[in-house]
């Protein structure tokens, strides 16, 4: 599963700010980034790549970044 979630930075904890269906005890890969950047580097790709849409964009930048770990 691949999702963009937001989440807040509080007291040392992130509170996600979006639902997701998870398990108990299940562990998932997080990489955290500031909205700003997320919406800068869309919007340097916009048009880049023809007629994609911006969710298409995203979902390549995520599984990009998979590839990194």
């Amino acid at each position: 599963m691949l999702r963009v979630v937001r989440a807040r930075y509080e007291g040392g904890v992130l509170k996600l700010l979006d639902r997701i269906d998870l398990r108990d005890g299940e562990e998932v890969v997080v990489w955290v980034e500031k909205p700003e950047e997320r919406e800068r580097v869309i919007d340097e790709f916009k048009g880049f790549l023809g007629g994609i849409s911006e969710k298409e964009l995203e979902e390549l930048i995520g599984e990009a970044e998979l590839e990194k770990l």
